[in-house]
């Protein structure tokens, strides 16, 4: 009957262990890099397109680059070009702004993420894999 109790309480004690260490793997924040597309607006070269980026990464970026596909008015692609957002320090929010010279904001119908051509801190692979984008804007921002 000892054993039995002794069985038991083991096998509950694993049991605990296991629920507990699910719980804290799912309470465990996923690291992300979170890009925002947070305005467009018209400039005198073309369009200013204001991001707000935070990398929640487990470690800080040097640097970034993303190459980005801006598609038009008729859903075709406008034009691929690569923005440099500089450092992203691990858990602090950057504002980055580019002047988007001949491109008209009203026409920007949908911006893509295609790649991450530099990522300089974090493991090779690891900005695109922790990539979450958003749009505060009617625009379609993808990644």
């Amino acid at each position: 009957m000892t054993g039995r109790i002794a069985a038991f309480t083991a096998g509950m004690l694993f049991s605990v262990s296991g629920v507990a260490q699910a719980y804290a793997q799912a309470a465990a924040p996923a690291a992300k890099l979170d890009v925002e597309l947070n305005a467009l607006a018209p400039s005198q070269k073309g369009c200013m397109m204001t991001f707000v980026a935070e990398n929640n990464l487990a470690t800080p970026i040097n640097r970034v680059s993303f190459e980005l596909a801006f598609f038009n008015d008729k859903n075709a692609v406008d034009r691929i070009t690569v923005l440099d957002f500089r450092d992203l320090p691990q858990g602090k929010k950057r504002v980055r702004q580019f002047d988007m010279p001949g491109v008209k904001c009203e026409t920007v119908t949908r911006i893509i993420i295609n790649d991450t051509p530099v990522c300089d801190g974090p493991a090779a692979g690891e900005c695109m894999k922790g990539l979450v984008t958003r749009s505060q804007i009617s625009v379609p921002f993808e990644g």
